[in-house]
């Protein structure tokens, strides 16, 4: 079994098993118990902690996706770079990769492979925009959810395009079915590399198989530098036109030939899904015809088809063309199309006639292309001799978040026009990004520093960190630091108090066990402990319950409450009643002896007590005695026994033992006058020794006293 599964991360995060392994981390399904939601969290191998290429990539990728917010990416929770383990918090994905979905399928429908691959682009062309490239886009880093929702996930070797120029010492990154040329050579990477990348997706999609293969991992990197892959429609004829020329374009061996941008391509998409018997007429191959970057001998021998697709008279359309137009627009005038030629035949006449006057006058002129200069350092090309061929000015300078400082953002004419050698190309350079400071946001609560600044636009990734003087959940520091001048491109680094973190433990049970003893196994699983007294039946110092129970993680320090006997039963109340009888009237002193001791008194109108008297006793006594006495209230008579019972307090039983009806027997009119005037008598003997009270002195002499 997996070491992680079970355990708790940073006392947050609980591992419930693992749903991914790679080469480099191995991605678990987790459980956030602050957020309350399921988490997936990649978890750095252990045998890469201490390589310093791999901890590169590893933190790259929580930088790469840090920077980016969009509906069609994996979102990052949470990071943790510690000496021991170093993992990355994202959102949990439900669903399926792309590669899976495929080799279900095996041959996409095309529009669904259209929908697929607009989310990818508009991911990618988000990315780009913050400068971000990819580098490994392949099915296996989408993930599909039920809805048709993709993902785009794995950013490990993603790369800031506005890094410095680097390669990789002929090594190729990514997986080698579906990098891009350049990639394979292990040369500069950029936005177009992606784009290639996804031109290899298309016609997997589309056609069921990969358009390079080979035995080992090497000669696939040879084909994709090399060799010609064939049509996507000479597999599937059923490729549209028009999307198999998009497929074409994005999969250029030269970059420069590519779509120059996940934008430019998702215009061309566009334009398929509002007319997909469009048929674009791009041109990828020289005069001399050296230079191939696809089989084409499967299209040669239909040129009449293909223009009669691109043309389609309104008297013959097709039934699937029209069903498609039904679908994503509606058809193109005839009339228009008529117009357009006639406008378009004019326009080459009129063009001819001028090219053929200026070359008479001035004699041959030599053409050049115009170079992509767009990703460049301006300094670093203007002297260049690959660039001679072309004057190159510059228009304008400005910040701009997107490229570094002194590299070109804009040109103009465009990357491929055929323009006259010594041709002024004008040029946008990049002063770089507008600097700002960081604002000061430590002790402040995790939430409200994230919302400073975010809605100062900075790019910012969360670390948890360990601190005792810092309240938990509230930021420690950042980096950069607070007030330093940083670009919004830099991502902040905050980190976080996740106060004194320890190490998971499993409660031991020590319940049955004396005290002493408990609390040394506790001592030994470092955990603290607090003791409750607690009547018990058991030997005293006994441990009766503990919480939390065993087998429950806890951190190391935690507190667990025992439950120590006292060696003292419980106390249980019991409820007694008495049947007063029916001549008993007036009122009665009740007093309750346990076991000879008296326990209450209480003074009772029997005329009014409904006929019975009722009360109750705690003890944790076996074998008590329970009496209950009776006398007249306001008397001098002895208390006589009523009742009595037999009582064991811990087992809840009550025997009656003794009932005397004759308690109340002298309660008649006769017998409390006669113990009243007995009274009188026994009070004015003057025999007694006792000094009586006179009261007719009293009433005598009441007014001249009080006058």
């Amino acid at each position: 079994m997996d070491k992680f599964i079970g355990k708790r991360l940073d006392g947050r995060y609980e591992l419930k098993e693992l749903i991914g392994m790679g080469g480099m981390a191995n991605v678990y399904k987790a459980y956030d118990v602050l957020e309350k939601k399921d988490v997936a969290i990649k978890i750095l191998k252990e045998e890469f902690i201490g390589n310093e290429e791999f901890l590169r990539r590893f933190r790259n990728e929580s930088k790469a996706i840090a920077a980016l917010s969009h509906p069609n990416i994996v979102k990052i929770m949470d990071v943790n770079f510690g000496d021991r383990i170093q993992y990355i918090v994202m959102e949990y994905i439900d669903g399926i990769t792309l590669k899976e979905y495929i080799e279900q399928v095996h041959v996409l429908k095309w529009k669904d492979a259209v929908h697929f691959t607009v989310q990818i682009l508009r991911a990618l062309q988000h990315a780009h925009d913050k400068g971000i490239v990819h580098r490994d886009i392949k099915p296996q880093n989408i993930m599909l959810l039920q809805d048709g929702t993709i993902k785009v996930m794995d950013f490990g070797i993603a790369r800031f395009a506005r890094d410095e120029r680097k390669v990789n010492n002929n090594l190729a990154i990514g997986s080698v079915h579906y990098i891009s040329p350049e990639q394979a050579r292990g040369e500069y990477t950029d936005e177009k590399s992606d784009v290639y990348s996804v031109g290899v997706m298309m016609y997997e999609m589309l056609t069921g198989r990969l358009p390079f293969d080979g035995d080992t991992p090497e000669k696939v990197a040879v084909m994709q530098m090399q060799a010609s892959a064939k049509l996507p429609r000479a597999v599937v004829p059923s490729i549209p036109e028009g999307l198999e020329e998009i497929i074409v374009r994005a999969m250029q061996k030269d970059p420069s030939m590519r779509y120059q941008s996940a934008a430019e391509m998702l215009r061309d998409i566009d334009e398929f899904k509002r007319n997909p018997s469009i048929v674009f007429e791009y041109k990828y191959f020289p005069q001399d015809g050296n230079t191939r970057y696809f089989n084409t001998t499967s299209s040669v021998a239909r040129p009449q088809q293909a223009q009669t697709q691109h043309i389609h008279t309104a008297e013959q359309p097709s039934r699937a063309v029209a069903q498609q137009q039904v679908e994503y627009g509606e058809r193109k005038s005839p009339v228009l199309a008529v117009m357009t030629g006639v406008a378009l035949t004019f326009i080459i006449f009129a063009v001819a006639i001028v090219t053929f006057f200026l070359l008479n006058r001035e004699g041959p002129v030599e053409e050049v292309k115009v170079p992509s200069l767009v990703g460049k350092n301006y300094y670093e090309i203007k002297n260049d001799p690959e660039y001679a061929d072309v004057v190159i000015t510059i228009e304008t300078t400005s910040y701009n978040d997107s490229y570094a400082k002194d590299i070109i953002y804009d040109q103009d004419p465009r990357p491929g026009l055929s323009v006259r050698k010594g041709y002024e190309v004008k040029v946008k350079v990049s002063d770089g990004s507008k600097p700002y400071r960081v604002p000061n946001i430590e002790n402040l609560p995790l939430t409200d520093a994230e919302d400073i600044l975010q809605n100062q636009g900075f790019l910012y990734t969360t670390v948890s960190k360990e601190s005792d003087t810092v309240e938990k959940g509230n930021v420690i520091n950042t980096i950069p630091a607070r007030d330093e001048e940083i670009t919004k491109d830099v991502v902040i680094t905050i980190y976080y108090s996740v106060g004194v973190v320890k190490d998971p433990v499993t409660v031991p049970d020590v319940t049955g066990r004396p005290l002493e003893e408990a609390i040394q196994i506790l001592e030994e699983y470092k955990l603290k402990y607090n003791a409750i007294p607690t009547d018990s039946n058991e030997e005293e110092g006994t441990v009766l319950e503990q919480t939390p129970n065993k087998s429950e993680i806890v951190d190391e320090g935690s507190t667990i409450d025992l439950k120590v006997s006292t060696g003292v039963a419980p106390q249980t109340t019991l409820e007694f009643s008495a049947d007063i009888p029916s001549h008993a009237t007036g009122k009665y002193d009740f007093i309750v002896y346990v076991n000879g001791s008296e326990r209450s008194r209480e003074e009772i109108n029997t005329s009014a007590a409904g006929g019975k008297y009722r009360f109750s006793l705690s003890s944790n006594e076996t074998d008590a005695v329970v009496t209950l006495m009776v006398k007249p209230a306001d008397s001098y008579q002895d208390e006589v026994i009523f009742m009595s019972w037999s009582a064991d307090f811990v087992t809840g039983t009550i025997s009656e033992t003794e009932r005397n009806q004759d308690a109340f027997s002298g309660d008649d009119e006769d017998s409390r006058e006669e113990s009243s005037s007995s009274s009188e008598t026994n009070s004015s003997d003057s025999g007694s020794g006792e000094l009586s009270w006179d009261d007719s002195w009293w009433n005598e002499n009441w007014e001249s006293i009080f006058g």
